[in-house]
């Protein structure tokens, strides 16, 4: 990981007053993130939290020596670490890169610290920590009732509201992972969206062609994260 500049804010670090954004950046350095670093695995301490900006980080749950399931997705709206906002100080989930970029990085020694000093951004990472609650309980119910096509639109476009971007790259292995079905799934799936024109993929190389078909493609659940978003965090 090196140092990079974004041109894109973390949403809550933008949300607190300039005063307390500039300390609490000064306390950060800003990092490059590349796909497939992994941050923690389940049981490690958590040294440090994470403040993508054009990166986004997954969490999987492993299941039984399996690779796992991807329950939730941090992009620039979110945080990586908020266990520590309730005294949790070790990961219970495998947090993996899954779109490189950079990221502000803290100390958790001087997140705590930060925390105590601002109660807006306490209030801040209460509300992201109810989102990411529902996101996983809205994933949990999307893995178990909705088609595999629905459930990789709602992905893709997840991914490209954290990526800025309607193209990025994604393996069928890595695409397998997140969504917890065979790579023969994957293939099926994106061979589907493919032939609607929804997207091209080619190498694993992802470009979405239209995002409101693809939109329409998706399970209700894409619609449902951006409305609880724009109600909890209006930043």
């Amino acid at each position: 990981m090196t140092t990079s500049v974004s041109p894109h804010p973390n949403r809550i670090i933008a949300s607190l007053s300039t005063e307390e954004q500039k300390r609490f950046l000064s306390n950060c350095e800003q990092v490059k993130l590349a796909f497939g670093d992994i941050l923690n695995e389940p049981g490690e301490k958590i040294l440090h939290v994470y403040f993508p900006t054009d990166s986004f980080i997954s969490l999987v749950m492993p299941m039984d020596g399996n690779p796992g399931l991807e329950v939730a997705l941090i992009g620039d709206e979110g945080m990586h670490g908020i266990l520590l906002l309730l005294g949790v100080e070790t990961s219970q989930l495998h947090a993996v890169v899954q779109g490189s970029g950079a990221a502000w990085r803290m100390g958790t020694k001087i997140f705590q610290r930060e925390l105590k000093r601002s109660v807006t951004l306490q209030q801040k990472l209460h509300f992201y920590t109810y989102v990411l609650m529902r996101q996983l309980a809205q994933t949990a119910a999307c893995n178990r009732f909705h088609l595999v096509e629905a459930r990789l639109a709602r992905w893709l476009l997840m991914t490209r509201d954290r990526a800025h971007s309607d193209q990025f790259y994604i393996t069928h292995e890595f695409l397998a992972r997140m969504l917890g079905v065979r790579r023969s799934g994957v293939t099926k799936a994106a061979g589907s969206l493919q032939k609607m024109n929804l997207i091209h993929y080619s190498r694993g190389s992802i470009k979405i062609l239209t995002s409101l078909g693809l939109e329409a493609a998706s399970c209700s659940c894409y619609q449902s994260d951006k409305d609880i978003y724009a109600h909890i965090l209006p930043y």
